[in-house]
């Protein structure tokens, strides 16, 4: 629950008062590596801070075809962030890739404590600031750099997540094949 904590403070300070009632919503849970925490089509209740683990979210084609939109590391909440906003049936799917830890709250209860407590609503508003902003820049790096770029900057954006899971995660997360990352790869090495 500290980390938790820490990550509310680190977006806004947050009262004790206001600590004491939202950390009664939050509940330790697992994901097993594979298991979902969001599905596409299903309306999305609850939300979760990312304890220990990695976790994608992507979405799938009618045909199948997965594209990685972001990656979860720990001091990270996960949810089906549209869908509990409006209610919408989900569209991103969130998959653990590692075994993971996490506390998991109902976003209706969590969003009742706004009135009482501003500074939980302040922290939410800030967070969803920061997702929006880090959402245009993914948008405008698949624009504007080229995969050589976008592979640099995810090494520094994820420091030590190539070692953790499959290449071609990271080449759906960069808009190329494995070939390509594979070749990006191999001229960086001869650099």
């Amino acid at each position: 629950m500290e980390s938790l904590r820490n990550f509310f403070q680190s977006l806004s300070p947050i009262t004790n008062e206001a600590w004491e009632d939202a950390q009664k919503l939050f509940k330790p849970a697992t994901l097993k590596k594979e298991e979902y925490f969001c599905t596409e089509g299903k309306v999305s209740k609850d939300f979760a801070f990312l304890v220990s683990g990695i976790v994608r979210g992507f979405y799938r084609t009618q045909k199948g075809t997965e594209y990685n939109k972001h990656f979860f590391t720990p001091s990270s909440i996960i949810g089906g962030y549209t869908s509990l906003i409006t209610g919408s049936p989900n569209q991103v799917i969130q998959q653990a890739l590692t075994d993971c830890e996490i506390l998991t709250a109902n976003y209706s209860a969590f969003v009742n404590l706004y009135n009482a407590h501003p500074c939980l609503e302040r922290a939410g508003r800030l967070f969803a600031e920061r997702y929006f902003v880090q959402k245009e820049q993914k948008e405008l790096e698949i624009i504007m750099l080229d995969a050589g770029q976008r592979y640099k900057l995810f090494k520094t954006t994820y420091p030590g997540l190539e070692q953790l899971i499959p290449q071609y995660h990271i080449a759906s997360y960069l808009g190329i094949s494995a070939t390509q990352l594979s070749r990006i790869r191999a001229k960086l090495v001869k650099q």
